[in-house]
């Protein structure tokens, strides 16, 4: 039996990917071989030797400590896509609310008093104080493009915008799923002179910290909406607040409130509704469970953070799963130490991601538990598992 622990409430419709006669599932659970996350903070959290997979149900992993959980050989997955088509309904309705200015009409429609033909007549006096303008025609640049800046990008496209992208990361297999009209920019500051819309679709790391900033919104066009659905932070506030009251941005809608925006003038605060829908959590769910019982029924990994993308198909007798560091000589040390015990290699795979490699190996034979400690004790050799 293979033990799970759960440390936010996961979609049942994930938790039926594991099956009940290999898992057992609770909240609480001594030993557990994997850890299914949302939001919860495991940065403080202490480590079992017993994990072997961390499987967060969404994109994001801010709140695992992937670089501890690499040094102690923890494969740790996320959800990338699962949740892109609700935040991307969102971005849209973040731009409509930013250009149309639904938020203070809405306020002001709800403020009116009096009979219906008074406030009819205060409608029609007050509503010249909330013209806005359309989309067709303006410029959104979308910072990142994985699978949620990709399906943003597209939309806007078949809105009628025109679509600068950047993202010095992007995959060829991203590139493929990107509209051809998408045009590219070679830098951030290229991309912020040329937009009337800005939408961000990246993690938080030190390199996006503040990416818009005093001296980007300098570069900007003046009446810029500003769109951050993906990580606090990511936006300086206090800038983009000075530069709303300067005139020079139009709109700032964000997911992130805080005492400086909540009532602030142009600015619209959600609470953090960007993957907040019951489809979300149902995809983000089933994917990181059907990733997590792969990694640990068989060894592969799709999706991992940390650990390179591996797959191999099962062949007879046993498999063995080896995390090691990205060292030379790694391979023969592991391949000499099964031939020295005369067990024979039916089928391997070896790559490597930064620092970590990973094997699988399919011997014709079983591992004795002597077998299993002296692979366990090459150096180097960060965790070893053994796959019936």
């Amino acid at each position: 039996m293979y033990k799970v622990l759960t440390l936010n409430n996961i979609s049942l419709a994930g938790l039926e990917r594991l099956p009940r006669d290999k898992y057992e599932i609770a909240s609480e659970i001594g030993h557990p071989d994997a850890v299914l996350v949302r939001s919860a903070k495991m940065h403080e959290m202490e480590i079992p030797d017993s994990l072997k997979a961390i499987g967060r149900a969404g994109a994001g992993v801010n709140n695992i400590p992937v670089d501890k959980m690499s040094d102690q050989g923890i494969a740790v997955f996320n959800a990338p896509g699962a949740n892109a088509n609700a935040v991307k309904e969102l971005v849209l309705a973040g731009m409509l609310m930013g250009c149309r200015n639904i938020g203070p009409a809405w306020d002001f429609a709800r403020s009116v008093e009096g009979s219906d033909a008074e406030i009819n007549k205060a409608v029609e006096a007050g509503k010249k104080n909330f013209g806005g303008f359309e989309l067709p025609g303006r410029t959104l640049g979308v910072v990142g493009l994985g699978a949620i800046g990709r399906n943003v990008a597209n939309m806007a496209l078949q809105l009628g915008m025109r679509v600068v992208g950047f993202d010095p990361g992007i995959t060829v297999e991203g590139a493929w799923q990107l509209s051809s009209e998408v045009e590219k920019a070679g830098s951030m500051d290229e991309l912020v002179s040329k937009v009337d819309f800005i939408s961000f679709h990246v993690p938080l790391i030190d390199a996006t910290r503040n990416m818009i900033n005093a001296d980007r919104l300098k570069m900007m066009r003046d009446g810029v909406v500003i769109l951050n659905f993906a990580r606090n932070g990511i936006i300086d506030d206090e800038a983009v607040s000075a530069a709303i009251k300067a005139g020079k941005v139009y709109a700032y809608v964000c997911d992130f409130p805080s005492n400086l925006l909540k009532n602030h003038e142009r600015v619209i605060t959600l609470p953090h509704l960007g993957a907040s829908t019951a489809e979300a959590e149902e995809n983000c769910a089933i994917m990181v469970a059907e990733q997590v019982r792969d990694y640990l029924e068989h060894g592969n990994i799709r999706n991992s953070v940390n650990f390179p993308e591996v797959y191999m198909e099962r062949t007879e007798g046993e498999r063995i799963a080896i995390v090691n560091r990205n060292e030379p000589n790694m391979v023969g040390q592991i391949t000499g130490a099964l031939a020295k015990q005369n067990l024979n290699i039916v089928d391997m795979i070896n790559k490597s991601r930064g620092n970590l490699a990973y094997n699988l190996i399919d011997i014709d034979g079983n591992v004795d538990e002597a077998m299993y400690e002296q692979l366990c004790g090459i150096g180097g050799v960060l965790k070893v598992r053994l796959i019936d």
